[in-house]
């Protein structure tokens, strides 16, 4: 029988071979970031624990870091200048790479990461973060943990895990012009519900998949938590070769050249065999935005809150809880609704290209009265590249703020946060009750949907703004 790209990794990692409870996997490389990272560290460091293996851990400060322009180490959060000294403390004293207030690199984990090369094919990397499945989209085997699994790790650069079921999901067609690989993911969950992927790893494949660029691919794995997977995963192709090249922790040389023909080798066999096979066409993807408290509460742009017999996955109490949170009434149309504020960043939606697009929507237009608009770029490199484009000026021009790089408010841990009962279109990945702040109602959808609704102080329809 063939074998997954899951299992060719998973098994060439176990130590001492598989086990039908747990396997021990060696790890290959942990991701850090200020609100977890510093607290493994210092439970290490307090029990004279070293790290085994510290050229292989990466740490950053991203998630309660202010993004205002001129920041420090001070922060909004009462608590968070203390995660961030607590984390550079602790990475000093551990011999491990960090990328402080101050670097260059410095960018929100899951992005940073894949701009320097630190995920590769074929790798196990792990994160106390629930979206490094983002990570998979370069063919590495990536999760989220905990705390206590990070110190573990740190420690012993193994880690025993239980072995996720196989899931594929075939994605046939090819996403129409204005529509997203953001519009694609959400449209899954809409198909198969937030807890459609629980207990698996999942593949996605087919020809939908072939044509997305890294950082869409990137996108679309970020969302695998949002799905309850363990994770997700997409087999290296020659555009995954193509990103990699030349970026800083990529092997050179003759190592390359090994590298690049044992990735491309890394597929599922034509064989292997799923646990659970599920397909879905993108050709008939529109731009999607979510209208409750889950991101499987999602219709199509010029669709409407659905009546209660077209709830679909979503349960009937939770679909009412949502409608009194967000306050909203059957069949009232998304594109209706008028809106607050309108974020764009996130480690889901905030990388080059997608601010690319949202300039494209944005340009020699302004923003509505009365919509607080703000972009963050996923890192320090995005941000001097946007900057280098000009592309900081369109949004500035356009009345959006421009940030530095962090998670900002994908989730207000940061203590900056949008007000009770503000309607936000958000780029990000969780629309919970007060994600965004406390009573805050957040609508997800692409970055391209955000620009556009910011124009037009409303939900809107980004094809139609389309240059």
């Amino acid at each position: 029988m063939g074998r997954t790209i899951f299992d060719k990794i998973w098994d060439g990692h176990a130590i001492g071979g598989p086990s039908d409870d747990a396997d021990l996997l060696l790890i290959d490389r942990i991701l850090l970031h200020e609100r977890t990272g510093g607290v493994a560290l210092k439970s290490l460091s307090a029990r004279d624990i070293p790290v085994s293996a510290p050229d292989h851990v990466f740490a950053v400060m991203d998630h309660i870091v202010d993004t205002f322009p001129g920041r420090t180490s001070k922060t909004l959060m009462p608590t968070g200048t203390e995660f961030i000294e607590t984390t550079r403390a602790g990475a000093q004293a551990a011999g491990i790479r960090l990328f402080d207030l101050d670097s260059p690199d410095q960018g929100i984990v899951h992005v940073m990461s894949p701009e320097l090369g630190i995920v590769l094919p074929g790798t196990t990397l792990i994160c106390p973060d629930s979206h490094t499945c983002s990570q998979g989209a370069l063919g590495a085997l990536a999760w989220g943990i905990g705390s206590t699994e990070a110190e573990h790790a740190l420690a012993t650069s193994t880690l025993k895990v239980q072995r996720p079921r196989r899931m594929r999901i075939t994605i046939s067609g090819r996403l129409g012009p204005g529509v997203t690989a953001k519009d694609l993911a959400l449209a899954l969950l809409g198909r198969f519900g937030v807890g459609g992927g629980a207990g698996h790893i999942v593949e996605y494949a087919g020809s939908a998949v072939e044509a997305l660029d890294i950082e869409q691919r990137l996108t679309l794995c970020n969302m695998a938590t949002e799905f309850a997977a363990f994770s997700a995963i997409i087999a290296p192709d020659t555009a995954t070769i193509d990103y990699l090249k030349g970026r800083r922790f990529v092997p050179a040389g003759g190592d390359w050249n090994r590298a690049v023909e044992d990735w491309l080798a890394l597929s599922s066999d034509p064989d292997a065999e799923f646990d659970t096979e599920l397909s879905f066409d993108a050709s008939g993807v529109a731009p999607m935005v979510t209208w409750g408290t889950t991101p499987q509460q999602v219709v199509a742009i010029d669709g409407a809150v659905p009546a209660a017999d077209d709830a679909g996955q979503t349960g009937a109490e939770s679909r009412e809880r949502a409608l009194r949170y967000m306050g909203l009434e059957p069949g009232t149309p998304l594109e209706s609704l008028a809106i607050d504020a309108a974020f764009i960043g996130s480690c889901t939606n905030s990388r080059i290209g997608d601010l690319r697009r949202a300039a494209e929507i944005l340009d020699g237009r302004k923003v509505a009265p009365g919509v607080k608009a703000i972009c963050v770029p996923g890192s320090s490199t995005v941000k001097r590249r946007a900057e280098e484009e000009g592309l900081h000026r369109i949004f500035q021009r356009a009345g959006f703020e421009w940030r530095e790089s962090g998670c900002s408010m994908c989730f207000f841990a940061g203590g900056e946060s949008f007000g009770p009962q503000d309607r936000v279109v958000s780029s990000t990945n969780r629309n919970f009750e007060s994600r965004q702040g406390p009573g805050t109602r957040t609508h997800l959808a692409s970055p391209e949907t955000v620009a556009a609704s910011a124009l037009a102080g409303h939900i809107a329809d980004p094809r139609k703004l389309a240059a």
